[in-house]
């Protein structure tokens, strides 16, 4: 459900507590204290609950049948079997949400859990618990937290699952003077989880950044979608816990055994903007800086310090942390000359005299954060016996507050303060600038800032085009995995992965499967009459690791020997494993790739996120070597790119001591062509090719074992899909007849369409573009571009009309929903040359069809009333119309789908 009656939750006009209370004893007392102090103003009431101290004006009812008004909210204190009924009798009343709340972590039974779901689901009534502290809306008045200290109103969100992590991050934050705009402890997580409060979070003006703590995802995809989608415009920090206890990865593969549920988590949360924390002190540090900086970008930093040896120790770790140095200008360097060390050229990093006066900081902060050249300064103080830290604070206070001022917003300013006990917090803090204890910690926090930002740039990201030419023979590989699983089979043979990878174009070696010592004898002596010499490799699916058994001969140079090493194989499979047979014989040209790189890559099943691709170096010891990096598919240039070199393997493929040059491109194309196979052969559970060689020019796969089974659909929306992220959604592809005959070819829109778009929006009049966009447009640069062509299909679609001749951008309709799934906002564009041809008609059918299709119940969107043509296409079409209450010039539509679905004729 998402969203929906999450302010039951968080904006509970009245609320009840409902007993007997099971809990603590003090519970009961502890929430009502907590709630008088928050000045929480609404109706309150006491249910089946002796009133205590605290509640001595509450009035109490004995049943919720008997309350004289209708709480928003109910917070439940009683017996984990008497929960399905009092909360039947919540939702049958219109109670909108009710927390089951306890003073530590509380596990009911499962079917407890599912009774008290049902009884809640049939009145969409939001549960969180059981186990949960409770929820805190500061800003509302609102804290219902059994805690130990009582979060302050702020602008930083806290969703956990674990009491003591709530607990922990409260007592710090109270500390550090930071407050929350929201904090929930979830517990149990019956119904509301993180995905849901993400989305709520994402959508609050008061939360500029959300912190997660949790241990497993139990819906990826609705998890990743929210999470995409809210990274976009605020940071999302979050620390995991649990990785000890993690299954181990197992399969009958390397890439199987290698997608470890950690890893797989490190991959998922890469790719959805989130900055992954280690422990709860680096969470801490990430927080003090993301709460109290909110600039663009920190890429160019500048350092200053009090002493060479500071400022070299801060520079070094930067460097290590792949941060950028600022290259100072030259008026830049001649302000800071009278405040160098004496004998020192001033540079970047700066550094000052050990006993630097307050004022020489300030001066030198302040020249630094005026150049152009600078996104960002890190001070190092070292203490020194006649200056006061207090005084240095003030003055890197004083340098931050006028760069705000001067600037209307504000660079990254961070402080370490090395020495000082207590930190000299106070000018700092009202200046917002992070101070730490050690340079160490600075630079980790200059280093969040910079990882939060590159976060969202990759969310952003335009890869580069495709290929035209990559069209799989997606019914043959169907074919061949339907004939294994038809036979009981859960391996395919040599000879069936050879061509299921031929059938997504991925070059293998010339590859034959013999099932006897003469059909070895024959197949070899064709090779060798094509090849010098050949490979026999033994084949059991009781013995997936060939290597394990030394089942491979190299160099066979006649037909003769290659049945011998055959019979050879068979006595010695049958020696060291007997019950192990072998099922045939895999024979291959021998292949001197000289200047072959062996790499391995591979997909693996995880039973959280789905399918996974596996990347790194190859040969045997892939599993020990450390060197694999994993990402979640769909995959586009950008990520396989970015999943080659987040591996040392990767720094191989440049040319170097009389070695030339490997194809990169041609390994990414691969490993986007073994993202498609998750998307067109769910069956497809695990997949290694080992060793692929990258040569100068393209690829080959030497080996390869691909293991099949049926396909378990993932939880959340879009079918069986496997996929934790949704895939490209290649079924709306089609052709559309216009009213004169034309025909025009209709996809959804891809990350690589910005070009597309661009040269469209230069075909379309201003005025066109005032009517769509409510104001005048005329730089349609990268971020404006992305927010159109960067789609998360898993809630948003954009069908592009294109011309099947010219390849040009025609006309576009999209549709978002909301976070409920059951709403989607429209938006309509055909180029001004092309109006009145009944485009625009067609797209906005297709978009109703694709609507329905998809479980939107209603489209709705903003038109001005100036636009009559989208008006009288939109009451044409069925849509309702209303004028806005926030302003009089816009139109409002709505359109039941199903109604509208209804009444219009053919496929599209």
């Amino acid at each position: 459900m998402t969203i929906r009656n999450l302010e039951g939750l968080f904006a509970p006009g009245s609320l009840a507590i409902h007993g007997p209370n099971a809990q603590a004893a003090g519970l009961p007392g502890l929430i009502i204290s907590r709630l008088q102090a928050s000045g929480f103003r609404g109706r309150t009431a006491l249910i089946n609950l002796e009133a205590p101290d605290e509640a001595d004006s509450w009035p109490v009812f004995a049943s919720i049948a008997d309350l004289t008004f209708t709480p928003d909210l109910l917070i439940y204190l009683g017996p984990a079997e008497a929960a399905p009924a009092t909360i039947a009798e919540a939702a049958a009343r219109g109670i909108k949400a009710v927390a089951l709340q306890s003073a530590g972590y509380e596990s009911w039974p499962d079917a407890t859990v599912s009774a008290a779901m049902q009884a809640a689901r049939s009145h969409a009534v939001r549960l969180i618990g059981p186990g949960s502290l409770g929820v805190a809306a500061p800003h509302s008045g609102l804290n219902l937290l059994a805690t130990r200290e009582a979060p302050q109103a702020g602008e930083l969100a806290l969703i956990a699952r674990s009491g003591a992590v709530v607990n922990s991050i409260l007592s710090w934050a109270s500390s550090r003077k930071i407050g929350f705009s929201g904090v929930a402890s979830l517990g149990q997580r019956s119904d509301v989880d993180g995905g849901d409060l993400i989305d709520y979070f994402a959508s609050d003006y008061r939360t500029r950044a959300i912190l997660l703590h949790v241990e497993a995802v139990h819906n990826p995809r609705k998890f990743l979608s929210a999470a995409r989608a809210a990274a976009r415009s605020k940071p999302i920090i979050l620390i995991r816990s649990g990785r000890s206890r993690d299954a181990a990865a197992s399969g009958n593969t390397h890439a199987g055994r290698l997608t470890r549920a950690d890893a797989v988590y490190e991959s998922a949360l890469r790719r959805a903007g989130i900055l992954r924390i280690a422990d709860l002190d680096e969470l801490f540090e990430a927080v003090e800086t993301l709460t109290r900086l909110k600039v663009p970008k920190c890429q160019r930093l500048g350092v200053i310090a009090n002493g060479r040896s500071l400022a070299t120790l801060a520079a070094d770790r930067l460097h290590d942390g792949r941060a950028e140095l600022a290259e100072l200008d030259g008026e830049t360097l001649a302000s800071l000359q009278p405040l160098s060390r004496p004998g020192t050229q001033p540079g970047n990093p700066l550094t000052l005299p050990e006993g630097a006066a307050p004022e020489a900081v300030e001066q030198a902060v302040t020249a630094m954060l005026a150049s152009t050249a600078v996104d960002g300064v890190l001070v190092l103080a070292a203490p020194n016996p006649f200056v006061l830290g207090e005084d240095v604070a003030r003055a890197i206070a004083n340098a931050a507050g006028k760069d705000k001022r001067r600037l209307g917003r504000r660079k990254a300013v961070v402080a370490a303060m090395v020495g000082e006990d207590p930190l000299p917090r106070a000018a700092l803090d009202f200046a917002r600038v992070p101070v730490y204890a050690s340079p160490a910690e600075a630079v980790r926090s200059i280093l969040y800032l910079k990882r939060s930002a590159e976060a969202q740039e990759a969310l952003m990201a335009a890869p580069p085009s495709l290929p035209s030419d990559f069209s799989p023979d997606v019914e043959d590989a169907r074919a061949i995995v339907a004939a294994a699983l038809k036979e009981g089979r859960t391996m395919l043979d040599p000879a069936e992965t050879a061509a299921l990878l031929f059938a997504y174009r991925v070059p293998m070696i010339e590859t034959h499967l013999a099932r006897t010592i003469d059909q070895v004898r024959q197949m070899a002596g064709s090779l060798l009459e094509r090849h010098p010499a050949c490979v026999v490799k033994a084949w059991s699916t009781a013995l997936p690791f060939k290597s394990d058994i030394d089942g491979v001969r190299l160099g066979i140079e006649s037909a003769d020997a290659a049945a011998q090493s055959a019979q050879e194989l068979i006595d010695l499979v049958g020696r060291t494993h007997p019950k192990a047979r072998i099922e045939g014989f895999t024979l291959q040209p021998m292949l001197e790739a000289k200047h072959g790189l062996e790499l391995f890559a591979g997909l693996g099943d995880d039973p959280s996120f789905g399918p996974v691709i596996a990347f790194g170096q190859g040969g045997t010891s892939v599993e020990v070597s450390g060197d694999v990096s994993l990402e979640l598919p769909p995959l586009d240039l950008n990520l396989a790119n970015q999943l080659i070199r987040r591996t040392r393997v990767s720094r191989l493929f440049q040319a170097y001591r009389g070695q030339p040059e490997r194809d990169m491109q041609a390994v990414a194309l691969t490993l986007m062509k073994l993202s498609q196979i998750t998307i067109d052969l769910p069956q497809v559970r695990e997949l290694d090719i080992n060793p692929l060689v990258a040569l100068p020019q393209g690829v080959m796969a030497l080996d390869a074992r691909i293991v099949v089974g049926e396909a378990p659909v993932q939880a959340g929306r879009a079918g069986s899909s496997r996929l934790a992220i949704a895939p490209y959604p290649q079924e709306w592809e089609q052709t559309l007849t216009l009213r004169e005959g034309e025909k025009v070819f209709v996809r959804p829109v891809r990350p690589e369409d910005e070009d597309l778009f661009r040269a469209f929006f230069e075909q379309v009049s201003p005025e066109d573009l005032r009517l769509r966009f409510f104001a005048p447009v005329k730089d349609f640069d990268h971020r404006f571009l992305s927010r159109l062509t960067q789609l998360d299909y898993a809630r948003a679609m954009a069908l592009a009309a294109i011309d099947p001749e010219t390849g040009d951008l025609l006309g576009v309709v999209r549709l978002h929903a909301d976070p409920d799934h059951k709403t989607g906002e429209y938006a309509v564009m055909v180029r001004s040359d092309l109006k009145g041809r009944g485009l625009g008609w067609a797209l906005m059918k297709l978009i109703i069809r694709y609507a329905e299709v998809d479980g939107i119940d209603t489209i709705k969107g903003e038109v001005l009333k100036e636009n009559t043509s989208m008006l009288t296409m939109c009451e044409s079409l069925g849509f309702t119309m209303s004028t806005s209450p926030d302003d009089p010039a816009i139109a409002l539509v709505t359109l039941s789908v199903k109604s509208a679905a209804a009444t219009m004729d053919g496929p599209g």
